[in-house]
């Protein structure tokens, strides 16, 4: 009687072990994958690094000897501001001063020199002129922040229109120019990122806003890196 009921769990014992295989495989497979990608993810975020640090420890050496005479601040987010208003335009204009011609003319040449190096060819995603404007109402209209946006995108138009007919642009090979053009916005914020005496984003900091210094022309990099980590935050979060 014993014999008959053992014949019996032979079988299911030989099944739960394959079933126990398979989960095992399963398993090792989904740890395989999930290594994998976080491999993935740790390369892109070991390039994203390095493609930050590259670019800033470039500009860095290129603009530490210029940045006093300039009024030139370089942070680690790769913007590069000019923050003296007097010299940049006149109030409630979008004109370039000849003071900031004369900066731009030896300012580009060099700005260029680095972002157009060979290894930055496929790190970088855009390069955004951005004009910025303080708080003061320039014309009498129901809304002061759309007439700063404007004010402010001719600025940044202006600075790009410069940029266009200076000869670090106009004899660059046709090919250089095609990827400049695919990098180089002109965009206008308003006052919508104004700063404190610091430097530092009002909105942030909650310091009193600085009227002066929110005045004020940026270059700011954006990596593919910054696109490519922010997919890679997104299917973490999957």
């Amino acid at each position: 009687m014993s014999s008959k009921k053992d014949s019996h769990w032979v079988p299911l014992a030989d099944l739960m072990t394959v079933l126990m295989i398979i989960f095992l495989f399963m398993a090792i497979s989904y740890m395989i994958v999930i290594k994998k990608k976080q491999n993935d993810q740790n390369k892109i975020f070991k390039e994203y690094e390095e493609t930050k640090i590259g670019l800033f420890n470039d500009l860095d050496s290129t603009f530490r000897k210029d940045a006093q005479r300039w009024n030139l601040k370089l942070d680690r987010d790769l913007s590069i501001k000019f923050t003296n208003p007097q010299v940049l335009f006149d109030e409630g204009s979008a004109d370039i001063k000849s003071e900031f011609q004369t900066i731009l003319s030896e300012f580009l040449p060099k700005y260029l020199g680095v972002v157009m190096q060979d290894k930055y060819k496929t790190k970088i995603a855009e390069i955004r002129i951005e004009g910025h404007t303080n708080t003061k109402p320039i014309n009498k209209t129901a809304d002061p922040y759309i007439d700063n946006m404007n004010l402010s995108q001719d600025r940044a138009r202006n600075v790009l229109a410069y940029l266009r007919t200076q000869d670090c642009f106009t004899k660059l090979a046709n090919d250089k120019k095609e990827i400049l053009q695919y990098w180089l916005t002109a965009n206008g914020l308003s006052f919508g990122r104004t700063v404190d005496a610091n430097d530092s984003l009002s909105i942030f900091s909650r310091s009193p806003i600085d009227n002066d210094k929110s005045r004020r022309v940026e270059f700011r990099i954006v990596t593919t890196s910054d696109e490519i980590i922010q997919e890679a935050i997104k299917k973490m979060k999957e």
